[in-house]
């Protein structure tokens, strides 16, 4: 670290506030204090969670939002007003993230794009001696997670992921009694998300992009298509080119920590299978629905996903259950709770007779965003990378085992990881592993 960033020695942060915060919860910046006892944050992809990680930073009163970049100059222009609304000094706009990243004065950067851009925008930050705070998922393939990690490992600077439930208590405390062995062998893990609130996308004609939109630069390296709003903003997600779907827009939460819980990284094998069996005719290309079986040498994890309907299992709509010989712990963002199996004399369950002691539901009391953001701040106060809750590795294992669940699905069938290699043993599995760049955009 430089003489700039030894700031970070002296200051408390602020207490938890809500997930999505009002400009009224910003702290007030502290203007008496020193360049050097500033964070200067700049914001690439302002719509969005970019914004609300942005938000949950700006609690903090040493916190300078110094510059914005949005390939949108209505986002900019809603952003800003929202910022100097609020008192703040109207920042610096850019619509090209590489002209915000030669600003020397900024040291850390939030990435809110989408999935698409994360991997390039990373590698440059780095690059330009920024730390950087990355939303989730962290690449778009399996080939830039690796390249991602690389980055990160050759940098001197820290990086966030922005799996914010890793820094949720209630979260913390179920995987530490998944973790004590009470609930004896555990031979399932079942992870899910049933979106209900997710409804078909209509069908729209392609059309010309705004006059406000720089549509090249939204692109970037994805393949050229003529612009649809449905493409576009939050709706990218259910695009191949721009995302995973919600394999990875939600996976990555709950398989990362269904992967925490077992002390696990790399699968043996990954089925898959799904469609789009709600909303055959909608615009999405991503499945409504998909199931994703992962092998590993002494338990199996279950991943399931279906927009338009909240019927998940345990009658909740997201979350994990470690299924064990004595029990099993459901976790979800509302919080945790142990169902003890019981014992049976032939075919009759014993009810008054369970295998180990219920644990009503255990609630959750915090907002996850803004311990996290707090994380991250600590440790760049501090030095101190090993404090982070969810460094690169946490993002990279999560992210890498999405993306196999995607490749099972586009092979069709059942393909098998080889962890020595880091590669599946298929060659037409690795291939769609790869990423693809296009337009004059390269990792190279």
């Amino acid at each position: 670290m430089n003489p700039r960033r030894t700031f970070l020695k002296n200051s408390l942060l602020t207490g938890s506030a809500a997930l999505l915060l009002p400009s009224s919860l910003w702290a007030t910046p502290r203007g008496i204090l020193g360049a050097n006892d500033r964070i200067r944050i700049g914001l690439i992809g302002c719509n969005g969670m970019g914004f609300s990680n942005l938000s949950s930073f700006m609690r903090n009163p040493e916190i300078e939002v110094a510059a914005l970049c949005d390939v949108d100059t209505r986002v900019l222009d809603r952003r800003e007003a929202e910022l100097i609304e609020a008192g703040r000094p109207g920042p610096k706009r850019f619509t090209d993230y590489r002209k915000l990243l030669e600003e020397q004065d900024i040291d850390m950067v939030i990435i809110g794009t989408p999935d698409h851009w994360h991997c390039l925008q990373l590698i440059d930050a780095l690059d330009a001696g920024k730390h950087v705070y990355c939303e989730k998922p962290l690449a778009n393939s399996i080939d830039e997670a690796d390249r991602m990690l690389n980055a990160v490992h050759n940098s001197n600077r820290m990086v966030q992921v922005g799996q914010w439930q890793r820094s949720e208590p209630h979260f913390e405390k179920a995987i530490s009694f998944v973790h004590s062995g009470a609930l004896g062998q555990i031979r399932l893990v079942k992870s899910w998300a049933y979106q209900g609130w997710m409804k078909p996308i209509p069908v729209l004609p392609d059309s010309e992009a705004p006059k406000e939109v720089d549509y090249n630069m939204w692109l970037g390296p994805a393949a050229k298509m003529p612009f649809n709003p449905n493409r576009f903003h939050f709706n990218f997600r259910w695009f191949w080119d721009y995302a995973g779907g919600l394999m990875t827009d939600w996976g990555v939460h709950l398989i990362d920590y269904a992967l925490y819980g077992m002390k696990a990284a790399s699968p043996i094998s990954i089925t898959a299978t799904g469609g789009k069996f709600a909303y055959p005719n909608d615009a999405s290309e991503t499945p409504d629905t998909l199931q994703a079986i992962y092998e590993f040498s002494d338990f199996t994890l279950l991943w399931e996903h279906a927009t338009g309907i909240d019927g998940g299992n345990y009658g909740r709509n997201h979350g994990i259950a470690f299924i064990g010989n004595n029990g099993t712990l459901v976790l979800d963002r509302g919080g945790w709770e142990v169902i003890p199996e019981v014992e049976h004399e032939g075919w009759r369950r014993l009810t008054d007779k369970p295998k180990m002691e219920a644990v009503p539901l255990q609630p959750s009391m915090n907002s996850g965003l803004n311990l996290h953001t707090s994380n991250f701040l600590e440790a760049l106060k501090t030095g101190n990378p090993s404090m982070l809750k969810a460094p690169v590795e946490v993002g990279y294992h999560a992210a890498r085992v999405c993306h196999m669940g995607n490749v099972a699905y586009k092979m069709g069938g059942k393909v098998y990881w080889d962890s020595e290699s880091g590669r599946f043993k298929d060659p037409e599995a690795n291939a769609i592993a790869r990423s693809h760049y296009h337009n004059g955009w390269s990792l190279d």
